[in-house]
């Protein structure tokens, strides 16, 4: 394909903090520079990430922060014009007359990129318009989403997006690979605290925990209430910067992956921690949503528990040989489909279908 000029507006690429977004758009922004296309991204400066930036000049692309509105428009209006695409993601601030502004000024192809999209879904169906709302769906050429499935389907019937496609989240296979470690856990979580996650991860690694004294487990991210008593044997990492992801997941002999409920109710959304552990070699448990089937093989790659007991069975039981090899399989399965350079190769044709479209 043609080189691209692409400017990406997003919720953060320079700070990991609180958000899951920034490796996802460092992953992308890498990899479409690497293919040749200029990628220009623009993040709006906040003090929350501003005081937790670990990346605060991406070595890929360029990266510029603005101040408000106005200094958006005044100083970035020309990069917008004349791009060949423009993306606005999901949690941007002030998203709605961001988007507004973005597909009355490009010329180029215009998208939205929703990381969030069954959060985003819940929330125009009760009115909230943080950041999206429905009357803008249809004047992006394409609704570019984290979740596939029927959900693509409902966004172009009941919402009216002329093109909506599945852009999952991705790995650098780079930055998350298999590496010689001893495993200080066996089993460990990486995730900001949310409330309807956290049931799950009682059962699925607090309650083991309690249940298995001799276990040795970790929950690493922000923001857990200060309330939540944890047993002896679960060590706690208040933040862990996307650099040492890789060793925190080969230092596991398990990792758990737990979803939020919009997205398991919504199904074939996987998060970026699903892919960056597989990535890493390290096998993993999960809660179930529908579409996970599609990702990876049930039982050979990834184990499902519905329940504390299935937790402990598979950390006790399951022989070494039979855990690397779930973990290799995964890993095998990730680095054929779900790498950045492959999520920029299907930008690339999602860009070209949404050209024809409107031509």
């Amino acid at each position: 394909m043609t080189p691209l000029s692409i400017v990406i507006l997003g919720l953060s690429i320079t700070s990991s903090w609180g958000n899951g977004h920034a490796t996802t758009y460092r992953a992308l922004v890498r990899a479409l520079a690497e293919r040749g296309h200029d990628v220009l991204f623009l993040e709006a400066d906040r003090s929350w990430y501003a005081a937790n930036r670990d990346l605060p000049n991406p070595p890929f692309g360029r990266t510029a922060l603005y101040e408000s509105l106005d200094d958006l428009r005044c100083r970035f209006g020309h990069d917008v014009r004349h791009a060949d695409l423009v993306i606005v993601g999901s949690y941007v601030p002030d998203g709605v007359e961001v988007g507004r502004w973005a597909v009355a000024t490009a010329q180029g192809v215009t998208a939205f990129y929703d990381i969030d999209t069954p959060v985003t879904l819940a929330k125009l169906e009760r009115g909230d318009t943080e950041y999206l709302s429905a009357d803008l769906i249809p004047r992006y050429c394409m609704y570019l989403s984290f979740t596939g499935g029927p959900t693509l389907e409902r966004l172009e019937r009941q919402y009216g997006s002329p093109m909506a496609r599945a852009l999952y989240c991705s790995v650098d296979p780079e930055r998350y690979r298999p590496e010689p470690a001893e495993a200080c856990w066996d089993l460990g979580y990486l995730g900001t605290y949310s409330d309807d996650r956290q049931p799950t991860v009682d059962r699925l690694l607090v309650e083991p925990a309690e249940a298995w004294n001799e276990g040795r487990f970790v929950v690493a991210g922000p923001q857990y209430p200060g309330s939540i008593v944890w047993p002896s044997n679960v060590n706690r990492i208040d933040h862990l910067p996307p650099a040492d992801h890789s060793a925190f997941y080969n230092a596991q002999r398990f990792t758990l992956n737990v979803t939020r409920a919009d997205m398991i109710t919504a199904g074939w959304s996987p998060s970026v921690r699903l892919f960056e552990a597989a990535a890493c070699g390290t096998p993993i448990i999960s809660d179930w949503w529908p579409g996970l089937d599609s990702l990876f093989e049930l039982g050979a790659e990834i184990v499902i528990a519905p329940d504390t007991a299935t937790v402990l069975e598979t950390l006790r039981t399951m022989p070494d040989k039979h855990r690397q090899a779930m973990g290799n399989r995964a890993r095998e399965r990730v680095l054929g489909s779900h790498t950045a350079a492959h999520r920029a190769m299907e930008l690339e044709h999602h860009v070209a279908q949404a050209r024809k479209l409107a031509s």
